[in-house]
């Protein structure tokens, strides 16, 4: 997957959140992180998941952080460049969609094709010191991402919130389920998808209010 530019969409909603101070400190401390320590993923693609039209996003997946082993993390949530190793929570991702509608199982980890059909692949954290999960939490990201998810809440009619884990789940208050569709299960990491993740059945269940909104269903 090559670089993936920011669409004008978001440019506004961006620029407005890196004005605000939270945010000038967040950049101070990634300043400081690049120059110093191996950070994923690359700078240049931090914000890949904003690749999309904001006008086409019907479908929203929380993560955790990103993948932090040497050239896995892409800037889109749980995807990897095409031709590295699928991760196993992709693995087990993967496991899901085959056994709830019956898609093959790909080869390739790069979720793109799924973000060009307006699913937002958004981390808690957009960052990650190599090697090290969760090195980031508590730096200014989970801010930003609240306030994506309280705009699209806000601003778009009909979303489906896909939240897998405790870091994802924890946003539901932010959503409006009189208007959108909350699905939550287990994290699909190895040490969690036998707690709700296996049968949670989350692809067929979107697909499925999708079609009810008269929206397309994602080609999983």
């Amino acid at each position: 997957m090559s670089k993936l530019e920011v669409h004008d969409s978001w440019r506004a909603i961006l620029g407005g959140e890196f004005e605000q101070a939270y945010f000038r400190e967040l950049s101070k401390f990634l300043h400081q992180e690049y120059a110093n320590k191996v950070i994923y993923p690359p700078r240049e693609q931090v914000f890949s998941a904003f690749a999309c039209d904001i006008s086409k996003v019907r479908v929203v997946i929380i993560g955790q952080d990103p993948y932090h082993g040497p050239g896995q993390a892409n800037g889109l949530a749980f995807s990897v460049h095409s031709g590295v190793a699928i991760p196993p929570s992709l693995r087990n991702i993967f496991k899901e969609i085959h056994d709830d509608i019956g898609a093959p199982i790909p080869n390739s980890g790069d979720l793109t094709r799924w973000a060009k059909q307006g699913v937002l692949l958004l981390n808690n954290t957009l960052t990650v010191e190599a090697h090290l999960a969760g090195s980031h939490r508590g730096h200014g990201w989970e801010t930003f991402t609240q306030h994506i998810i309280e705009y699209l809440n806000a601003n778009s009619d009909h979303l489906v919130f896909i939240l897998w884990g405790r870091d994802a789940r924890s946003k539901k208050p932010l959503i409006d389920t009189k208007k959108h569709l909350v699905i939550e299960s287990a994290h699909p990491s190895p040490l969690s998808a036998h707690n709700g993740f296996f049968g949670s059945k989350c692809f067929s269940r979107c697909n499925m209010q999708l079609k009810k909104w008269g929206k397309e269903p994602i080609s999983w």
